[in-house]
């Protein structure tokens, strides 16, 4: 494990943490979690995700280019499914988010999928 793979495991055990504790005040006081959480999940799940993907990414070659290309592929339609369902369940009531909750939840969702699209995809091909 190099150096850069060490710092993104440093960072994603620090966003584990932070994320972690906004959690626990949630369930602690009873309510949501703060809205920030849900970005700081996503940024911890990148970290991890690119202490993987780091030897491999580090290779500008064909294969790479391929799985990111897929990666983001795969992403646009998770992400308009997504949006899809994140419309139906307001427009319905079924959800009841405010406007900076669901930006963040989709920043959070956005993040998550395209990096861990790369993680499959690498294992993949």
């Amino acid at each position: 494990m190099n150096y850069s793979q060490k710092y993104f495991v440093i960072m994603g055990i620090i966003f584990l943490f932070m994320s972690g504790f906004m959690i626990l005040t949630g369930i602690m006081t009873h309510s949501a979690p703060p809205a920030i959480t849900y970005p700081l999940l996503g940024m911890m799940i990148m970290s991890f995700c690119l202490s993987y993907l780091h030897p491999q990414f580090k290779e500008k070659d064909e294969r790479m280019k391929l799985i990111r290309y897929k990666g983001m592929f795969f992403s646009f339609f998770a992400l308009t499914a997504y949006y899809l369902l994140f419309s139906i369940g307001l427009n319905l009531k079924i959800l009841t988010l405010s406007a900076t909750e669901l930006l963040n939840i989709l920043m959070a969702l956005t993040m998550s999928t395209v990096f861990i699209s790369f993680v499959v995809l690498s294992k993949r091909y």
